[in-house]
């Protein structure tokens, strides 16, 4: 049986087909939210995600590149488990569903549930979508189209395995009618019995290998593979040792919540459930479907050339503020609307001026006007307010978020600093350390202590920063976390730096398309700084890997007078066969480093665009050592 205190949530796992967008990012970013908040208050959290890597669009993908699906899928997950690691995902586990252990388990679940008569062979005819990876029916056509991807499906007949789907309508029904919280928000639950209305069909989970060989073999026809779906639902069990680790399973299933996008509502909401009561497993408690993130009210797509790519935000803005802002804009269940102008206007407005000013505000002022910290005299009004309200925030936020409320909870924090930096303007300890300091120190523990409360509570959104800000005040580690008065009078305090500096809103240009994100001005230099740098071509003599490490090579190189050896982190886009005889350019003059134990005496030069990387090299043949000007 479960335990109590387990949590355990999941995000889909991602389609290895594309890179990582923003739609990504915001589930993944928020199931990481979820549980550093859960694991902050103690509870025993497991946080699954990974990514899906198999199917017809794999398959196609890899064929147009010249590679196996392998190959194809071991290049792309390279991009989620980095961007995961840029955005500051805390996951425990990355599942992949070429994971020997995922095949072999749903290798087991679909012989069980041929064995007892779940799945039988039919000839069907059916709409089948390759980018949904699915068969419609003709009513669920839009004007003969697929819903999701607006082409017309092509009309395929084959024989293929079923999962006896249709037996379950009823118990679907019911269920779901009886368990308010089981599909979130109610406009996808009142979505799912809308569909629920209409006959179910049974589930096609083959496909035969004559038209699609990538994925995993059937048990029992070994001319057949497993539909991507079913195989891909799946992890949400195997990943927490179904079925043969029963003692792990239990201890987690069933997950907390599913969280997904609304346009896999169907599976995840009808296909998933009937699976589970067929295998014979309780099903999980809330299946939560989020809004899209569109631009202009549209939603992102590649054809319309408006994908916001998450790490490009990063790059500009930092991990912190574009985890905030995704959370605090988007109210879980609807839809919201990027835009640079509106992402600048939150942070400007709640990162730069209400949280930061007040950090820097506050500690400035102690620093300034005392030697430590001081200690709060006798409370006044002011600071008795402001001590209720601070003891009923971390409860309030608690409740706001174990119910999905993540925008409300960031809103009822940062209305909290609001009132603190009113409380300064109020009491002004800026004027009133002149007249009485006793007072004055009062006003600032007060301020200093709800800055520390507010940042606590925030930490779980903004951990790189919070982290940064909440190492320079001293606490007493003997009073709870959310108590009043951790922090330590008579302590010091050291100085911060400006967590959130302005975004100067004239730097954007009209010109700059909606998926380019906002760039800071560049520093200028004159010809005498890029003067300084010595730029050469160079021949790879020699490549080999460098041991335990996914991403480097280490090159020997001939510069015409002298022969090197640098370490460069291109392993994912050259092979060294690739490498060696090919004429590079290479910063020749960088001060030597050491990488992985490897002395590295130089930087070869490369363009990274959409995840492709290209090497710089000379268009015409030339000797090494010729200097770039």
């Amino acid at each position: 049986m479960k335990n109590s205190d387990s949590f355990f949530l999941t995000t889909p796992i991602y389609y290895v087909n594309d890179m990582p967008h923003i739609g990504h990012a915001y589930t993944t970013i928020l199931a990481d939210v979820l549980a550093r908040y859960h694991r902050a208050r103690g509870a025993d959290t497991f946080f699954l995600t990974g990514v899906d890597e198999h199917g017809q669009k794999v398959q196609q993908a890899a064929s147009s590149a010249g590679i196996t699906p392998q190959e194809h899928c071991d290049r792309m997950v390279v991009h989620f488990r980095e961007a995961w690691e840029k955005l500051g995902i805390n996951y425990d586990f990355f599942i992949r569903t070429t994971d020997q252990f995922h095949i072999d388990a749903v290798r087991q679940v679909l012989q069980n549930l041929y064995d007892r008569g779940e799945i039988y062979q039919h000839e069907y005819g059916g709409y089948y979508c390759v980018g949904c990876e699915r068969f419609y029916t003709q009513k669920e056509l839009v004007d003969g189209k697929c819903p999701q991807h607006l082409k017309a499906p092509d009309f395929i007949k084959e024989k293929n395995y079923f999962f006896r789907m249709s037996k379950y309508q009823d118990w679907l029904v019911d269920y779901i009618q009886k368990n308010p919280d089981f599909i979130q928000p109610e406009s996808r639950k009142n979505e799912v019995l809308g569909f629920l209305k209409n006959p179910l069909s049974d589930l096609c989970i083959s496909r035969p290998k004559a038209r699609l060989s990538w994925g995993i073999e059937l048990p029992f026809d070994a001319e057949y593979v497993t539909y991507v779906w079913f195989d891909a639902l799946l992890n949400y069990l195997t990943a927490i040792g179904y079925p043969n680790d029963l003692k792990r399973f239990e201890h987690w299933w069933p997950a907390n919540y599913h969280l997904i996008g609304k346009d896999i509502v169907t599976t995840h909401c009808v296909y998933w459930p009937t699976i589970l009561k067929a295998i014979g497993l309780p099903l999980p408690k809330t299946i939560f479907a989020h809004g899209w993130w569109m631009i202009d009210e549209t939603k992102m797509s590649k054809s319309l050339k408006n994908i916001v790519k998450p790490l490009d935000l990063v790059d500009v803005y930092g991990v912190d503020s574009v985890r905030y802002f995704l959370m605090r804009d988007m109210m879980l269940g609807q839809d919201a609307n990027f835009s640079e102008e509106i992402f600048i206007k939150r942070y400007n407005s709640e990162l730069a001026n209400d949280f930061g000013n007040l950090a820097s505000r506050v500690v400035t002022l102690i620093k300034r006007n005392f030697t430590a910290i001081p200690e709060a005299a006798q409370p006044g009004n002011d600071e008795i307010e402001i001590q209720v309200s601070a003891r009923k925030l971390p409860q309030t936020t608690h409740q706001l978020i174990s119910e999905l409320r993540v925008t409300e909870a960031l809103e009822g924090i940062i209305t909290f600093v609001r009132s603190i930096n009113k409380y300064m303007e109020v009491r002004q300890p800026w004027q009133l350390v002149k007249t009485d300091k006793t007072e004055a120190g009062t006003v600032l523990y007060t301020a200093l202590e709800s800055l520390r409360l507010a940042a606590t509570l925030l930490e779980p959104v903004m951990p790189t920063k919070i982290k940064e800000l909440l190492s320079i005040l001293p606490v007493d580690e003997q009073k709870q976390e959310f108590a009043w008065g951790r922090i330590k009078s008579g302590a010091t305090i050291e100085q911060i730096p400006i967590l959130f500096p302005r975004i100067d809103k004239s730097v954007k240009t009209s010109a700059e398309p909606p998926s380019a994100p906002l760039k800071k001005e560049e520093p200028l230099i004159t010809i005498d700084d890029f003067a300084k740098v010595k730029l050469t071509t160079a021949t790879v003599l020699t490549v080999e890997k460098v041991p335990d490490a996914t991403k480097l090579l280490k090159l020997t190189i001939d510069l015409g007078t002298e022969k090197r050896q640098i370490v460069a982190g291109i392993a994912e886009h050259y092979s060294p066969e690739q490498l060696i005889g090919k004429t590079i350019i290479v910063v020749a003059n960088l001060q030597p480093v050491t990488i992985r134990g490897i002395k590295s005496e130089g930087m070869l030069l490369a363009a990274k665009k959409d995840g492709k990387l290209t090497l710089l090299s000379s268009i015409d043949s030339i000797e090494p050592g010729a200097k770039i000007s």
